[in-house]
């Protein structure tokens, strides 16, 4: 019996139950890692940009965008692992 709250433990054995819990997998903190996409994106194109059109823009401006772009990234894999850990207990 699980606490009220909690999803009972994934059958991982059953083809059915284990493609839908990788589709649950792939909605956790679905928004934080498209952001972090975005951010990378955006920092490709403003470097691009950069080089090409807009030497007076800094350096650095588009390293931090990379640089939050990685942080939201490794954010959702870890709060990911994190809703693993906690689905594998029960």
């Amino acid at each position: 019996m699980t606490a009220p709250g909690r999803a009972p433990r994934p059958d991982l054995d059953n083809p059915v139950q284990r493609a839908a819990y990788r589709h649950e997998l792939r909605q956790v903190a679905r928004p934080i890692r498209w952001i972090g996409l975005a951010l990378a994106l955006a920092a490709t194109l403003m470097a691009a940009l950069r080089a090409r059109y807009w030497p007076q823009l800094p350096v650095i401006v588009p390293l931090f965008l990379l640089a939050v772009a990685a942080l939201h990234l490794v954010a959702g894999v870890v709060i990911r692992t994190h809703y693993h850990r906690a689905r594998m207990r029960g």
